[in-house]
């Protein structure tokens, strides 16, 4: 099993104040990402939008997202198949939504490869998102200070950061504190790390992990899920061949 060996406590480089005029929303939940406008941030941190970025860090060509399970498996073509339903295994798809996992193949298994991707809260909301607002991002802490570096680029009048907590249906601490560090790196909101890791730590949401009483739910996950800024990439949902596919910004 892969043993996680980076720090919870990276040095971040303190950036100067930012005078970003927008408007930003927070929302919540499967409700928050319908009611999505502007430029939806849809945030998923245990695990949904911490496997794409890593995804992408180990060279995978394209993510199609999808929802509905039967699609994912009636989809033709040479295609790994990452995904859980209500953080369970799916009969039929070769990995779980595992960023431990994901680093457990290694990055010579994934380089090249094309991914379909379905998890209950970040796929789904990124998807209920899509159908309303201007445009789609998708985020966690491994690659926030990124996302918000792409915003401020781009200066839109609204933003709505969309925490999709547990199953899309009960706030997650981890995706909430997520959404108040990206709004602290737009907006400059006091925002505390070790506040936020004493109180995601502390969860549930964390310790079904930490038991290591799951093979489905590795306890290292966590330790790689709470990495701030590990990667600079930007992922944006557009439509291609008829589906939602995720693309490095």
């Amino acid at each position: 099993m892969f043993r996680a060996t980076c720090s919870l406590f990276r040095s971040i480089p303190r950036i100067p104040e930012r005078t970003v005029s927008v408007r930003i929303r927070r929302l919540s939940l499967g409700s928050g990402a319908a009611a999505a406008e502007g430029v939806a941030v849809v945030i998923d941190v245990f695990r949904a939008f911490t496997c794409e970025p890593l995804l992408f860090h180990y060279g995978v060509r394209e993510i199609i997202l999808e929802g509905d399970i039967s699609v994912c498996l009636a989809i033709e073509g040479d295609f790994i198949r990452i995904g859980e339903q209500n953080e369970l295994p799916i009969e039929g798809f070769d990995l779980v939504n595992s960023p431990s996992l994901i680093m457990e193949r290694g990055r010579e298994f994934f380089r090249g490869r094309r991914i379909i991707h379905r998890t209950t809260s970040g796929v789904t909301g990124a998807l209920a998102a899509s159908r309303q607002a201007d445009e789609v991002l998708l985020a966690s802490y491994v690659n926030a200070r990124a996302t918000a570096n792409y915003l401020t680029s781009i200066k839109p009048p609204t933003v709505s950061i969309v925490a999709m907590g547990i199953r899309s249906q009960t706030p997650a601490p981890e995706d909430e504190r997520c959404g108040d560090y990206l709004e602290h790196l737009l907006a400059g909101r006091p925002y505390d790390h070790a506040d936020a890791l004493r109180e995601i730590i502390a969860d549930e949401t964390a310790q079904k992990f930490l038991r290591g009483d799951k093979p489905y739910l590795p306890r290292e996950d966590p330790a790689i899920c709470l990495q701030r800024d590990l990667f600079d990439i930007v992922l944006g949902l557009d439509m291609r061949g008829g589906y939602r596919v995720s693309v490095p910004r």
